[in-house]
C-alpha cells in the first residue's frame, strides 16, 4: 500500500511541476561535456517506472539537425552522445538551447525537452593580427586619441567580458570606450609629446583578458612609429553613420558614403579610406569601402536570421609624411524580409486507421517552424481536404492530426491528406506536407441479395443436379469480411401437395441445394409437378467476418408441368357394364387399350338428344389437362356426334330403322399438350323402341340426382401448395400466357374414384414483376378461356 501511495504522490508532484513548467522538461549541460555524461533522468522526470521507458520506446525525434544527445534505452536517461560546442551550435546567441521532442508509445504521447548548453571559458581573446603598426606625428598633442582594434572572444557572458591592459609607458596610456551591445574598444592615448629624434619607434604590448575563471588572455604588439611634420589629421563630417537595409538587398547596393577632410595642403590633405574592427568578423566579407570615394557597398548576401546588426570603423588616412588619420563608426542594421517558407515535419504517423475508429483518434504528429521573425515567422496551419481529419495545436509549432468525422472504408478506402502551412508575411510563403492515410476494414456490412424474392421456374422431370438459378449477394467489405458463403435455410413442403399422392412434410433441402461459394442453385432430384407445384424457402448468405453478418432472400420455385400423363377414361359408377339411356356410358377402358362402352337410344329420337357422356381425367394441369373428344368412326354422315369439349354423345339427326339395331362408335380423348397424349373408347349404342328407352331414361334421372347431392357434399376449399411463408403466384409460362394457382380460390373437385383435382385458374403474365408498385392480388381472368377450361370437367360421381 505504501508503494502505491508513493507512486501516486510522485505522479501528482510531477503533474504539478509539469503544469508550472509550461509542459516542458528543462535541463542544462556544460559544453565540451564528455560522451555519456548524464544530462538528466528523463524517464524518471516523466513519471515512468523502471523498465517502462524501454518497453514504451522512449526516444527522441530528430528535426533535421544532428542531435548531440540521446536517450539511453535501458535507463531512460538523457545522455551526451557527441561533442557539444556551444559556439558551433549557437554562436554568440544566448541562451543556447536545444529544443527536442520526445515520443512515448502505447499510448502515444509527445513531450518537449529543452537542453541549455552552458558556456565554459574555452576560448581566449583573439586580436585580428599579432602586430599593429601605428604612425603618430611628433607634433601630436598630449591627449590625442588613437583607436585600437579590439580583441574578440567566441565565448559569451562573463567568459567574453574583456578587459585591456597596456605595457608600462611614459608616453602612452590606455582608455576604454564602451560601444553598442557592451563591446569595449581600447583607445591609445598620448600622455606626453613625442620626440622622434629621441625615440622614433615605440613598442607596446596590449593585453586582452576575459572574465572567465581562470581567465584567458591574448596579446597584440603595438609598433608606434613617430612621424614628423604632418600635424593635421583628416576629420569626418559625423562621428557615426547609421544605415538600415533589408536582408534581400542586392550585391552592389550603396549603403552610404563617408567623407573626411584634411586642412593640410598637398599630399598631406589627400585622404584614402579603409574599414576595420568589424563586429562580427563576417562583415569583412560582406561590406567593402572604396578607398578613394568613401562609398560603402554591399558585396555579399545578407541573412537576417544569421546576423541582424553590423558595426565597423572607417579610417581616413592622409598622404602626408608622416600620414595622419581620422576615424568614424558605421552601424548597419539589417531588417527582416519574408524569405523563409514554413517547414513541416511529420514526427509520427499511425496508419492504417480502422474505419470504426472513434472521433479524436490521433493519426499523426507534426512539427511546424519558420526561421523568419515577427509576423513573417508566425505560421498558420490547415488540413486539406477539411474532412474527415482536423488539426489540433498541442504546443508552439506542434500539431496533432486527429479524426473529426466517422470513416467508411466502403465509400473511401484511402485518403491523401495535405497539411498546409502559411506564414504572416506579405506576400505570405507557403509549404505543405502530404500524408497517405489508408483505412482498414471492419465487418460492418451484411451480405445483401439483389432481390428480396427470387422467382425460379423449373420443368418437372428435370435431371438430378440440373442448375436452376444462380443467386448472388453483394458484401462491400474486403477480404474475409466480404467473402460470402450460401446455404439453404430449412423450410419444407408436403410431399403429396401436388396430386394428393404421398404423405408427410419434406424439407426444402431434400429437393434443392446451393453451392456455398458460387450461389449456384441446383436440383437434388427430378421434380414431379403432380407431387409438388410450389416450393418456397430461404437462402442465407453469411460473410466470414468476426462476428459474421448474414442476409436472406426468399426463393419461390415453381415446377412447370410437362405433358407426361395421358388422359384416363373413368369407369361407370356401378363398376361394370349395364343398361343406360340418355346418361353416362358404361366404360371399361384404360389409357393403353380401347374401352368398351354401351348405351341405348330410341328410334325416332330427334337431333341433339344426348344418349351418353364419355368421362375422362388427365393428371397433368393447364393445357396438358385440357381434353377434347373426337369421333373417329364412323366418319362422315353418321347418326351420332361427340361434343368437342363436353364428351357428350348426342344424335346428329333423327334416328331411323335404317340405322340398324346397333351403332359402334370409336372415340378418341386427346389433351392439348405438346406433344399431345390420348386415350380411345369404343361406344356401342343399341337402338330400341321408345318405351324401353323411356324406362332407361327414368332410371338415369334418379341416378343423376343422387350424383348431384353427393357432389355438393364433397365440394370444399383446398389450400394451395406452399413451402414457407408468403403468397405464391407464378407457376409456368405457355404459348397462351401464364398459368397460376390461387391460394384463395382453389377448389377440390371429386371424381368417381374419390380422388381430388384442383380447379385451374388463368392469370395474366407476371414473370418477372416489373419495377414499381406491387400489382393487385386479384388477377384478370379471360372469361372465354375459363369457360373452355370449365368444359373439361367430368361429371360428378355419386
Amino acid at each position: 500500500m505504501s508503494v502505491c501511495v508513493r507512486a501516486v504522490v510522485r505522479v501528482l508532484v510531477l503533474q504539478a511541476a509539469w503544469a508550472l513548467g509550461g509542459g516542458q522538461v528543462r535541463y542544462s549541460v556544460p559544453e565540451e561535456a564528455k560522451g555519456g555524461t548524464v544530462v538528466g533522468r528523463l524517464a524518471q522526470d516523466l513519471g515512468l517506472e523502471a523498465g517502462e521507458a524501454e518497453a514504451r520506446r522512449l526516444r527522441l525525434v530528430s528535426q533535421g539537425r544532428r542531435a548531440s544527445v540521446e536517450v539511453s534505452g535501458a535507463s531512460g536517461a538523457l545522455v551526451v552522445s557527441s561533442r557539444l560546442d556551444r559556439e558551433e551550435l549557437c554562436g554568440k546567441s544566448a541562451p543556447c538551447a536545444l529544443r527536442l521532442e520526445v515520443l512515448l508509445e502505447r499510448p502515444l504521447r509527445v513531450f518537449h525537452v529543452e537542453v541549455e548548453v552552458t558556456d565554459i571559458n574555452d576560448n581566449a581573446p583573439l586580436f585580428p593580427a599579432a602586430t599593429k603598426n601605428l604612425s603618430i606625428a611628433e607634433l601630436s598633442l598630449p591627449g590625442s586619441r588613437f583607436p585600437l582594434e579590439g580583441a574578440s572572444d567566441a565565448d559569451i557572458g562573463a567568459n567574453a567580458q574583456l578587459s585591456y591592459t597596456l605595457s608600462p609607458s611614459e608616453h602612452f596610456a590606455l582608455e576604454l570606450e564602451e560601444e553598442n551591445e557592451g563591446n569595449i574598444i581600447p583607445d591609445l592615448i598620448l600622455k606626453k609629446s613625442l620626440d622622434r629624434e629621441s625615440l622614433a619607434e615605440h613598442h607596446l604590448v596590449l593585453t586582452a583578458s576575459d572574465g572567465g575563471r581562470p581567465s584567458l588572455a591574448g596579446t597584440v604588439e603595438l609598433v608606434v612609429s613617430v612621424l614628423d611634420v604632418n600635424d593635421n589629421a583628416p576629420q569626418f563630417n559625423q562621428s557615426v553613420y547609421k544605415v538600415r537595409l533589408p536582408e534581400n538587398a542586392a550585391e552592389g547596393t550603396l549603403l552610404t558614403q563617408v567623407c573626411a577632410t584634411d586642412p593640410d595642403e598637398g599630399s598631406n590633405s589627400e585622404v584614402t579610406y579603409s574599414a576595420s574592427n568589424f563586429v562580427p568578423l563576417s562583415g569583412r566579407d560582406l561590406i567593402s569601402v572604396n578607398p578613394q570615394t568613401g562609398e560603402i557597398r554591399l558585396v555579399g548576401a545578407l541573412d537576417f536570421e544569421e546576423v541582424s546588426l553590423f558595426d565597423f570603423r572607417i579610417e581616413a588616412r592622409d598622404k602626408g609624411t608622416p600620414p595622419l588619420s581620422g576615424h568614424c563608426k558605421v552601424v548597419v542594421e539589417v531588417s527582416d524580409v519574408n524569405d523563409n517558407a514554413p517547414e513541416v515535419w511529420v514526427t509520427s504517423l499511425s496508419v492504417p486507421v480502422a474505419e470504426d475508429a472513434s472521433l479524436g483518434t490521433v493519426v499523426a504528429l507534426l512539427s511546424v517552424s519558420d526561421r523568419d521573425s515577427g509576423s513573417n515567422g508566425r505560421v498558420r496551419c490547415a488540413v486539406w481536404p477539411p474532412s474527415p481529419f482536423g488539426l489540433v495545436a498541442t504546443f508552439a509549432g506542434s500539431y496533432s492530426l486527429v479524426l473529426r468525422e466517422a470513416l467508411d472504408r466502403e465509400r473511401v478506402s484511402e485518403y491523401e491528406v495535405e497539411v498546409r502551412a502559411e506564414d504572416g508575411g506579405a506576400p505570405p510563403l507557403r509549404a505543405s506536407r502530404g500524408l497517405r492515410v489508408p483505412v482498414s476494414d471492419v465487418n460492418d456490412n451484411a451480405p445483401a441479395f439483389a432481390q428480396a424474392v427470387y422467382t425460379v421456374l423449373a420443368r418437372e422431370n428435370n435431371a438430378a443436379g440440373a442448375e436452376l438459378a444462380r443467386l448472388w449477394a453483394r458484401d462491400p467489405d474486403e477480404a474475409g469480411n466480404g467473402r460470402v458463403s450460401y446455404s439453404v435455410a430449412e423450410g419444407g413442403a408436403g410431399a403429396g401437395s401436388g396430386s394428393g399422392s404421398g404423405s408427410g412434410w419434406r424439407p426444402a433441402s431434400s429437393y434443392v441445394s446451393v453451392d456455398a461459394e458460387s450461389g449456384r442453385l441446383w436440383a437434388l432430384q427430378p421434380l414431379d409437378y403432380e407431387e409438388l407445384q410450389v416450393l418456397q424457402f430461404e437462402v442465407r448468405a453469411v460473410d466470414a467476418g468476426e462476428p459474421p453478418l448474414c442476409g436472406n432472400a426468399t426463393v419461390q420455385l415453381f415446377v412447370v408441368d410437362e405433358n407426361d400423363n395421358a388422359p384416363a377414361l373413368l369407369p361407370p359408377a356401378g363398376g361394370g357394364p349395364g343398361p343406360w339411356a340418355a346418361g353416362e356410358a358404361s366404360v371399361s377402358a384404360s389409357a393403353s387399350a380401347p374401352g368398351s362402352l354401351w348405351a341405348w337410344a330410341a328410334w325416332g329420337a330427334p337431333a341433339g338428344q344426348v344418349v351418353a357422356k364419355i368421362r375422362a381425367v388427365d393428371a397433368d394441369s393447364g393445357y396438358n389437362a385440357w381434353l377434347r373428344y373426337e369421333l373417329w368412326e364412323p366418319r362422315g354422315k353418321g347418326p351420332f356426334r361427340v361434343g368437342l369439349y363436353s364428351g357428350e354423345v348426342s344424335t346428329a339427326r333423327a334416328l331411323e330403322e335404317a340405322d340398324g339395331p346397333r351403332q359402334r362408335l370409336l372415340i378418341v380423348v386427346r389433351d392439348h399438350g405438346e406433344p399431345s397424349r390420348s386415350a380411345t373408347a369404343t361406344l356401342s349404342v343399341s337402338l330400341v323402341e321408345g318405351a324401353e328407352a323411356a324406362l332407361a331414361a327414368a332410371g338415369a334421372v334418379l341416378f343423376l340426382l343422387a350424383v348431384v347431392l353427393y357432389g355438393a357434399s364433397r365440394w370444399a376449399p383446398r389450400a394451395a401448395v406452399l413451402s414457407g411463408p408468403g403468397p405464391a403466384t407464378l407457376v409456368c409460362a405457355s404459348e397462351v400466357g401464364s398459368w397460376s394457382y390461387s391460394q384463395r380460390q382453389s377448389r377440390s373437385l371429386c371424381v368417381a374414384d374419390g380422388a381430388g383435382k384442383s380447379d385451374l385458374m388463368v392469370f395474366s403474365p407476371n414473370c418477372p414483376p416489373p419495377p414499381g408498385p406491387a400489382p393487385k392480388e386479384t388477377p384478370q381472368e379471360p372469361p372465354a378461356l375459363l369457360d373452355t377450361v370449365s368444359a373439361t370437367r367430368p361429371p360428378l360421381a355419386p
